[in-house]
């Protein structure tokens, strides 16, 4: 699962892509620098893992992980292939969810491609390209599925009507996960087709260190413009960010973030929204050799969580010994939370809840 950082170039993206991986994209002060989207494994910063580390005093620690990458600058005329634009919309089709970077900040030395700060319009040119890129798959679609429908095909009447629902929302600029459907629509005829528009997105207002703390303007004019996406809007100082990841030390990063008013990285919160955006969540292992966070979707059974660290552990599951976080806290260990008589035996129906530390049995 990997979510792809899009947006207008120059408002941000490759230096936000730097702090988060720490893996150097070029970036510069022009159009294009980042030609090869870059991908980056990026820890989710969890407090729990701290906790647990504390409890436990383990060899090592392994934290979660999502996958970032960090796409080309995307320009008016991109789905007609201007600039890099069909390479760009490929890009953007393979990852999960979207990280849109929006320019919120004013700043001479630093070129806009369209000559003036205004993150709405930006945006827009945006959402259009995807849209009309959109567009264009949906009426392909459409012209197989109308001659199957006119020879009387109920299924392709029912995947007719949704086509024509989607056009029509597309036509009149609105992204497909903001068009109405039905639940079932939605799985049966919309998800196959990996529409970009689709995919879930998080606005990423980017501000300057003056608004780090408290957002700006701009950052208020995007929560209004997005209002009915059921979109998160978050916004951070990319600029300030790349600051503090260059300090050698967790005590100086500390330090510079107080100075700010800040409790953490505002990339922290980046990072943790990029994996809820991706319907994930995790459980933890903690024994003295590791105590590590593994990553599964929402909604996983407890087969499923065990297979995500070995398809042996899945294929052989037996049941899973489950304390959940707050009583692992609580008890201060295995042994006590078993005193208590907290820890659970679950079966194969069981579903993970978030924060869960696991134990499988499974026989091969």
């Amino acid at each position: 699962m990997k979510a792809g950082i899009v947006g207008l170039p120059n408002v941000g993206k490759s230096t936000l892509f730097n702090c988060l991986s720490n893996a150097k994209a070029q970036s510069a002060n022009f159009p294009f620098c980042t030609i090869e989207p870059n991908i980056g494994v990026v820890n989710v910063p969890d407090k729990r893992l701290e906790k647990l580390e504390e409890l436990v005093n383990p060899e090592r620690v392994v934290p979660a992980t999502v996958e970032i990458v960090d796409i080309a600058g995307l320009v008016k005329g991109a789905s007609k292939g201007e600039g890099l634009g069909n390479q760009f919309l490929g890009n953007i089709r393979e990852t999960d969810a979207i990280l849109h970077v929006l320019r919120c900040f004013d700043n001479d030395n630093i070129v806009h491609v369209d000559g003036s700060v205004n993150p709405i319009r930006d945006k827009e040119t945006i959402d259009m390209e995807l849209q009309l890129k959109d567009l264009e798959s949906v009426e392909k679609k459409l012209d197989k599925v109308k001659r199957a429908a006119k020879t009387g095909n109920k299924e392709a009447q029912k995947e007719e009507a949704v086509l024509n629902a989607l056009k029509q929302g597309l036509e009149a600029g609105t992204s497909v996960r903001a068009i109405e459907l039905s639940t079932e629509d939605r799985a049966e005829y919309v998800k196959p087709m990996q529409l970009i528009t689709d995919k879930p997105v998080m606005y990423v207002c980017n501000v300057d260190e003056s608004a780090a703390t408290t957002g700006n303007d701009y950052v208020e004019q995007v929560r209004a413009a997005v209002a009915h996406e059921n979109a998160e809007v978050i916004f951070l100082a990319v600029g300030t960010e790349a600051d503090i990841t260059e300090l050698e030390t967790y005590e100086e990063r500390q330090m510079f973030l107080e100075d700010l008013g800040l409790t953490e990285p505002g990339s922290a919160k980046l990072i943790r929204g990029a994996y809820r955006l991706l319907n994930l969540e995790t459980y933890f292992t903690a024994g003295v050799k590791e105590v590590r966070a593994w990553t599964i979707p929402v909604g996983a059974t407890a087969p499923q969580a065990a297979g995500v660290i070995h398809t042996d552990f899945e294929k052989g599951f037996i049941r899973a010994e489950v304390i959940s976080y707050d009583d692992y806290i609580k008890y201060g260990s295995e042994a006590k939370v078993k005193e208590a008589g907290r820890m659970r035996v679950e079966g194969k129906e069981y579903v993970v809840k978030d924060g869960d530390i696991m134990h499988f049995r499974f026989n091969v």
